[in-house]
């Protein structure tokens, strides 16, 4: 028995910030000098590296639950399921709901309580908490689900990636380009057939990268010293992501019994567009080959990063025909594959 996944959905903000939306920011280095480069150099270097032109961000009046829910409801509709039937909600996220303007995020109840109540379930069997993993958050949700479902303490589960990264980003930091909102939901169950999840494998490294990302001030030392945003190491992340996520992902496919040639698309944490080829070539580059042409899709050139959010929206738009170029069909085989705050890595292979 395995778990496969039979409902997806995604929500998408509607408001598009573009790079040039950047122009009139003031961009300050770590110690508060301001960057000499005009900010048309600044934007354009950021789009060669990143790849991305555009991003979303959540409307005022949504916050991460409320996006979350609304992805779940469009898996749930897909799948066909009654919610009442689901034994598990996981809500994987970073910071809360976290209001246009507030200082403090918001947890109490967890998310996965508020879509739960949202969804109108009344089981309460149905056990509804959060995930804090970083970006690899709804991939170690889909891991703990299939631990639930072969344990034979679940037989359905509904797995959420939502965040809202633009509220907590530092204008004054280049790095705030990076950063978008949105949503992504799976129901998943069991299965007997041979579909679904084959392999999996996650990691944790914090003996020198527990805060390659970390909450700090802003660059700005004028604005207020209490209030916190996200805030990376990039270098240090390019190189310890190109390091690890090739060996967890040749670790996980070997798991599975699987060939590298019968992979067919490889949907990795949408993070930066230079780090995932990087990434892709260089696990290929582990079994003696180079990665096809269309292994890769990719939403990053106008979602940005999205966080936890990022790989199930990926999915979702995927498999519902919506990346040009790109399409799935029965029995093709993917990898899933993330890296983010922790430092947490991790992966499974899936038989669609």
């Amino acid at each position: 028995m395995n778990i496969k996944i039979i409902g997806s959905g995604s929500y998408i903000p509607s408001i598009q910030v573009k790079n040039s939306d950047f122009n009139q920011h003031v961009f300050l280095t770590e110690e508060g000098q301001e960057i000499t480069d005009p900010n048309e150099v600044i934007i354009e270097k950021f789009k060669a590296i990143t790849g991305i032109e555009e991003r979303r961000y959540a409307e005022s009046q949504y916050n991460t639950s409320d996006m979350g829910f609304m992805a779940a409801q469009k898996a749930i509709e897909q799948s066909g399921i009654d919610p009442e039937t689901i034994d598990y909600i996981i809500f994987a996220h970073n910071f809360g709901d976290v209001k246009p303007g507030a200082i403090q995020s918001d947890m109490l109840p967890s998310l996965a309580t508020r879509v739960k109540f949202k969804l109108k379930i009344k089981n309460p069997n149905c056990v509804a908490y959060d995930l804090l993993f970083g970006c690899p958050g709804w991939i170690e949700g889909i891991l703990q689900a299939n631990a639930f479902i072969k344990s034979g303490m679940a037989q359905r589960c509904l797995v959420i990636g939502a965040e809202t990264l633009s509220r907590v980003v530092d204008v004054h930091d280049r790095d705030s380009m990076i950063y978008a909102d949105g949503a992504g939901a799976s129901v998943v169950e069991s299965s007997h057939d041979k579909s679904g999840l084959l392999s999996h494998q996650s990691a944790t490294f914090t003996y020198d990268e527990a805060y390659y990302l970390y909450f700090g001030n802003s660059f700005d030392a004028r604005l207020d010293p209490d209030v916190r945003y996200i805030k990376m190491h990039g270098r240090k992340i390019y190189e310890f992501a190109l390091n690890q996520v090739p060996l967890a992902m040749k670790a996980c496919l070997d798991k599975s019994g699987i060939e590298i040639s019968q992979v067919k698309k490889v949907l990795i944490h949408q993070a930066n567009e230079k780090m995932d080829e990087a990434i892709i070539h260089r696990f290929y580059k582990l079994y003696g080959q180079l990665p096809p042409k269309d292994i890769m899709p990719m939403s990053i050139h106008k979602l940005g990063n999205s966080s936890v959010a990022t790989v199930p929206t990926l999915f979702d738009l995927l498999q519902k025909g919506q990346i040009e170029g790109h399409e799935l069909n029965k029995d093709d085989v993917l990898i899933f594959a993330s890296v983010g705050a922790g430092m947490n890595i991790n992966a499974f292979v899936y038989r669609y």
